[in-house]
């Protein structure tokens, strides 16, 4: 006998990086070499001082029992230290930073926090799968909005009072540098979600955790434009800046009554997080700003790599994205994402992702991670070159 699932159980699908992860491990036990280009997993590794705390405190018997859902002060310190000397924003770390098991289950928990059934989220056409998912999740009405292919990829405005005038939205999902098309931040556009969110009475999620990866003008924090602790909330991750994804550290910065409405959802669900990841991670934000050079100049030394390889696919994309993805648009000559995908994962052992996953606009691109090696990625040129161009 097997129990009825829940309905939210029939109403969304199993990640696909999940299902498709499944076959690259698959091949691989098969003795295949398989060149993983498609996740965003960073490579490399955290600060060597972050390490060394790690192991330090995980030495300590204090170090292991429960803590505080809040974090420790000494964490909230350091971020808002982070937020200050990276972004120039001001941060009262008593009340305006949440910590977060990484900054993904924090779209959950503002779901949960401001959603009733039936209320519309604003979610952009080409996204983080998890924004679309987790609304339909709680029962929300999911309605996308466009972005202007031919406008570097930011939000149609018009469109978006339009789509708020037919009916009203209560969140509004933002994020810049934009994942997948890796379109920049700017103060412009966000002064303009921040008019927008005034103006219609929305919530503005920004999703910010590509901030500091391949960027190429100083990074800007959605909370720096005047007006927006009023109207807005901004996720932040220590997984791609900081080199840490398994480690799930992220947090929530917003004002103060936002970030108790959402604390009285998250205290229901987890038990705070480990002591020495805390202690770590407060480390790890004070790494040096060359540290972060560092880390940029080997993925910027991939780029021409990924170019290759694009370039040898036929497809053809810009050359001004920031993040540790590049987003191609394929040649008239693929019939799609998909068979593209799955081609060079059987004949090539090569995986990529498909724009798809990200938006049904994305059918006829393709996502490329930095997150390899440059001799792989010039290994993958060379297994696409071994015969036909597979374009």
């Amino acid at each position: 006998m097997i129990i009825p699932l829940a309905h939210r159980a029939g109403q969304t699908q199993e990640y696909y990086f999940s299902v498709k992860l499944a076959e690259v491990r698959q091949l691989i036990a098969a003795g295949h070499d398989v060149i993983n280009m498609g996740i965003g997993n960073p490579d490399m590794m955290p600060s060597a001082d972050t390490i060394d705390t790690l192991a330090q405190v995980a030495q300590r018997p204090d170090a292991h029992g429960y803590q505080p859902y809040k974090g420790t002060p000494a964490f909230r310190q350091a971020v808002a230290g982070f937020y200050k000397h990276t972004y120039g924003v001001s941060l009262d770390p008593e009340t305006e930073i949440l910590p977060l098991i990484g900054s993904k289950e924090g779209i959950t928990h503002i779901s949960l926090t401001f959603l009733n059934e039936g209320d519309g989220v604003l979610v952009p056409e080409l996204g983080y799968p998890a924004y679309r998912a987790v609304s339909k999740l709680v029962g929300a009405n999911v309605r996308e909005y466009p972005l202007g292919e031919n406008n570097g990829w930011q939000p149609d405005w018009a469109a978006l009072s339009e789509l708020v005038q037919q009916a009203p939205a209560k969140i509004m999902w933002l994020n810049y540098p934009h994942m997948p098309t890796g379109a920049p931040a700017t103060k412009a556009l966000f002064e303009q979600a921040v008019r927008f969110a005034h103006d219609h009475k929305v919530l503005l999620c920004h999703d910010n955790p590509y901030s500091l990866v391949l960027n190429k003008q100083a990074p800007i924090s959605l909370l720096s434009i005047d007006g927006a602790k009023e109207v807005a909330m901004e996720l932040n991750s220590m997984s791609k800046s900081h080199n840490m994804a398994g480690w799930r550290v992220g947090w929530l910065s917003a004002a103060k009554p936002y970030i108790d409405a959402v604390l009285t959802i998250k205290s229901n669900v987890d038990s705070g997080m480990f002591r020495p990841l805390l202690d770590a991670a407060t480390v790890a934000l004070n790494n040096p700003d060359a540290w972060h050079a560092e880390r940029n100049a080997v993925y910027a030394g991939r780029l021409s790599a990924v170019y290759a390889f694009l370039d040898t696919l036929g497809c053809t994309y810009a050359t001004n994205q920031e993040g540790m993805f590049i987003w191609a648009k394929l040649p008239d000559s693929v019939p799609s994402a998909e068979e593209l995908v799955n081609r060079l994962l059987v004949e090539k052992h090569v995986f990529i992702a498909p724009g798809f996953i990200f938006g049904p606009k994305g059918q006829r691109y393709i996502r490329v991670s930095l997150c390899v090696d440059e001799s792989r990625i010039r290994e993958a040129v060379d297994r696409l070159n071994q015969t036909e161009n597979p374009a």
